[in-house]
C-alpha cells in the first residue's frame, strides 16, 4: 500500500488505532466467521502498525492497511490449520492429502464505502451464550479497547479473572455458532441490559480513566456517545436507552471544566461552569424529560435525572441536593450498588451534614468490593474535611492517593491532604 504518508506521534497512532480496532474486527468476523481467530490477528496487525506507523507515517488508508494485514495473517493461520487437519485425515484413511485452497481476501477496501460494524460487533459479544460477566468483559476488550487490567478494575476483580472470562467468551461465541449480524428484534431485549451497561462502563473509564497520566479519555467518552446514539435510533421509545444518551450528554457537558491547563483535576463544585457545554445540557435535558415522561425510571434515567440538577444550577451552592437525595434513595433501591451508596452519603452529608454521611459510610467498610476502593476513602476524607477533623481528614486523603493509579486523582488528593496538614 503506497502512497503519501504522514508522520504523527506515537499517542496519535495509539488513538487512531483504538478508533479503527473494532471496525477492522467486525469486517473480518463477517468476512471470515472466526471470531475468536480474527480478535488473534487484528492483535497482531495492531501490534504491527504501533511499531511501524510512528516511524514510517500513516498510511492514506490505514483500515485497509489494518484490514489487509489482519487478513493475511488470519487466511495464513485458516490455511496452516486446514492443511494439518487434511495430513491427519489423510493419514488415517492412506489417501494422499489434496490440494489446499482458500481463498485470499481483498487487499484493501479502498474504492468500497466502508460500513461501520461496531453496533454488530457489539451485539455478537452480549450473545446470549455467554453470562452477564462474560457479556461484559468481551465488549468492553473488542468495542471499547479496553485493556484487561482497565477491564478489572471496572469490575472490581483480579486482572487474571477478567483475562479468564475473555478467553472463555471467545471460545464459548465460536462453539455457539455466533454470526456476525443483527440478532432479530426478538432477541435485542435480553441483550439490551448488558449492551446498555458496556456503554455505560466504557463511557466511564473514558471520562475518569481509571489509571495513567489523564483524567480523562475523551476517544472513549465520543465512541461511548456515538454507540449510544446508533443503539437510541434503534430503539427510540426505550426510555433507558434515551436515559443512558442523556445521562452521557449532561456528564460529558462538564469536560472542559474538569481539568486546569496542566491537566490536574478541577472538582464539581470548583469548575468555572461557563465552560460546561450548553448545546450538550439541553440536548440532554430534553431527552431524559422525554424519557421520564414514559413511566416509572430505569437506573440510566435516575442517573440522567442526578446529572440535569446538577447541570441546571447556575453555582455550585444553587444545586438542589435535596431532590439529588430523594433520587439516590430511589436509585438505591431500583438497582442496589455500593457506588450509588458512597454517591447518597455524600448527598446526605450536604443535606443532613457531614456526620450523617459518615454514618452511611461505615456500612461500606465491611463491603468486600469497596473496602478498599480509593474512591471511599476520598469521600471519607472530604466528610470529614467538612466535619471540621482536619487531621482524620488529611489521613484519609493521603490513603486514597495511595490506592488510586489515577496520576491526575493521586496528585488532587496529596494536594488536598497537604493542605490540611500546613
Amino acid at each position: 500500500m503506497t502512497g503519501n504518508r504522514t508522520v504523527v506521534r506515537d499517542a496519535d497512532v495509539e488513538g487512531l488505532l483504538r478508533d479503527l480496532a473494532p471496525q477492522v474486527l467486525g469486517a473480518l468476523v463477517r468476512r471470515f466467521g472466526t471470531f475468536d481467530t480474527a480478535e488473534d490477528a487484528v492483535q497482531e496487525a495492531l501490534l504491527a502498525a504501533a511499531v511501524q506507523w510512528p516511524a514510517d507515517g500513516i498510511p492514506d488508508n490505514p483500515r485497509g492497511w489494518l484490514l489487509t494485514v489482519a487478513s493475511r495473517r488470519l487466511t495464513d493461520q485458516l490455511r496452516s490449520d486446514v492443511a494439518r487437519h487434511r495430513r491427519e485425515s489423510a493419514a488415517a484413511a492412506l489417501l494422499p492429502p489434496e490440494a489446499l485452497v482458500v481463498p485470499a481476501p481483498a487487499e484493501t477496501d479502498e474504492g468500497a464505502a466502508e460500513s461501520d460494524d461496531t453496533l454488530t460487533l457489539l451485539f455478537l459479544c452480549c450473545h446470549p451464550a455467554l453470562s452477564p460477566s462474560s457479556q461484559l468483559a468481551l465488549t468492553l476488550r473488542a468495542v471499547g479497547g479496553l485493556t484487561t487490567e482497565q477491564i478489572a478494575r471496572a469490575f472490581l476483580v483480579p486482572d487474571a479473572t477478567i483475562g479468564q472470562r475473555i478467553s472463555r467468551a471467545k471460545q464459548t461465541i465460536r462453539a455457539a455458532g455466533g454470526r456476525f449480524e443483527r440478532p432479530p428484534e426478538t432477541e435485542w431485549a435480553g441483550r439490551l441490559e448488558v449492551v446498555l451497561q458496556v456503554l455505560y462502563l466504557i463511557f466511564n473509564e473514558g471520562y475518569t480513566a481509571t489509571s495513567g497520566p489523564d483524567l480523562q479519555r475523551p476517544d472513549l467518552t465520543a465512541e461511548a456517545i456515538r454507540l449510544a446514539r446508533d443503539v437510541h435510533r434503534m430503539l427510540p421509545d426505550d426510555p433507558e436507552v434515551t436515559g443512558l444518551l442523556a445521562l452521557m450528554l449532561l456528564t460529558d457537558a462538564r469536560r472542559p471544566a474538569r481539568t486546569r491547563p496542566d491537566g490536574s483535576l478541577v472538582p464539581l463544585d470548583c469548575q468555572d461552569r461557563s465552560r460546561w457545554s450548553r448545546p450538550m445540557i439541553h440536548e440532554g435535558t430534553a431527552l431524559i424529560t422525554a424519557a421520564l415522561a414514559r413511566g416509572p425510571a430505569g437506573p440510566y434515567q435516575l442517573q440522567a435525572a442526578i446529572a440535569a440538577i446538577h447541570d441546571e444550577a447556575p453555582r455550585a451552592e444553587d444545586t438542589d441536593w435535596a431532590q439529588i437525595l430523594v433520587l439516590y434513595e430511589t436509585l438505591e433501591v431500583v438497582a442496589p450498588n455500593p457506588m450509588v451508596t458512597l454517591n447518597r452519603a455524600v448527598a446526605v452529608a450536604m443535606v443532613r451534614g457531614p456526620e450523617a454521611g459518615l454514618e452511611l459510610l461505615a456500612a461500606l467498610e465491611v463491603d468486600p468490593r469497596m473496602a478498599g476502593h480509593h474512591r471511599l476513602h476520598a469521600v471519607r476524607a472530604h466528610l470529614l474535611e467538612r466535619a471540621g477533623d482536619t487531621e482524620a481528614a488529611a489521613a484519609a486523603y493521603r490513603t486514597a492517593a495511595r490506592r488510586t493509579t489515577s496520576l491526575p486523582e493521586r496528585r488532587y488528593l496529596e494536594t488536598r491532604a497537604a493542605r490540611l496538614e500546613g
